[in-house]
Order: structure tokens, then sequence, then C-alpha cells
């Protein structure tokens, strides 16, 4: 059955792939255009991302379909974890428990020991900026969380519709 443009199925699909995408592209335009490097748990709230972009274009592309409506529930879901994954980084920021020991760096450019040598630590203990008290971490939690819920809000919406 095909959705309508309106219809919530559809703005599930947009929204599971709009919402991932809009995070990626901000956080490489802190990165680049700002300089802040990513720390270690920077990065893993990245790949469930990235795993949400490709699950929403494939469900943008069988949409109206069974399969379709899984692929954007996944995507839902890894943009859940990506969250999950963003309050564990709050709460290590915010010294509510310890994290990993890991740190991260950034490019090794022509010299890489020179550059390992000379390349400042990330610490995933501390934030590289905050609005209001909240890390990036911190909104990435609040955006990624309350975006998956909504997208299988609306996705259950679309169940009830097909079975009127």
């Amino acid at each position: 059955m095909a959705t309508s443009a309106k219809s919530p199925a559809q703005a599930a699909y947009l929204l599971a792939f709009v919402v991932p995408s809009a995070l990626i592209a901000a956080v490489y335009i802190a990165q680049y255009g700002f300089g802040l490097a990513p720390c270690e748990m920077c990065w893993w709230q990245r790949y469930p991302h990235f795993a949400a972009i490709a699950l929403a274009l494939g469900g943008l592309a069988t949409r109206g379909t069974r399969l379709g409506a899984a692929l954007v529930a996944l995507a839902a879901l890894a943009i859940g974890v990506s969250g999950a994954i963003g309050a564990f980084h709050a709460g290590v920021e915010y010294g509510w428990w310890q994290g990993p020991t890991a740190c991260s760096s950034t490019s090794l450019g022509d010299d890489p020991l020179a550059s390992i040598m000379n390349a400042p630590l990330i610490r995933c203990d501390t934030p590289a900026w905050t609005l209001f008290g909240v890390s990036l971490a911190g909104f990435n939690f609040l955006i990624s969380v309350s975006s998956a819920v909504l997208v299988l809000v609306l996705l259950g919406r679309r169940g009830k519709e097909l079975g009127r």
C-alpha cells in the first residue's frame, strides 16, 4: 500500500533519514569548521547514525511495503542506540560514572611519528563544547532518543491505518 505525502508513515520515513543525516552533518561541521576534535566515544555515536542513514534510504526506496517499514524501524533503533551511547558519554562527561581510557587524535599528516608525538589527547570525560550545560553528547541523546521514539510512534500509526 502506497503512503500519501501527509501520512504518519511518510513522516516516519523522512524523519528516520533526516535526523541522523543532520546530526552527522552537524558533527562534521563542528569537527572541520570549528576544530572540535572527536574523542573515541564521539566516534562510537556516529556509527549507528551511519547505519540509520543506510537503513532509512532502503526504507525510502521500498516505502509502502512491509520491508520499507521494517527498515525504517531498524533505522529508528539505530538512532536510539546512538542516543544511548550519547547518554553514556554525557554521564562520563558529568562525572557520573567512569568511561573508557581510550583516546583519539587527529590525522597523521606527512610525518606520522611527529604527528603522533605532537597530537593532543582528546579526552572522553571533557566536553569539547556545551550550550546551557549540555554537551554535544547530551544533545545527541536528547535529539536521537526523542526522534527514535517519534519514528516508532509514527510507524505504529501506519499499522493502525492499515488495519482499518
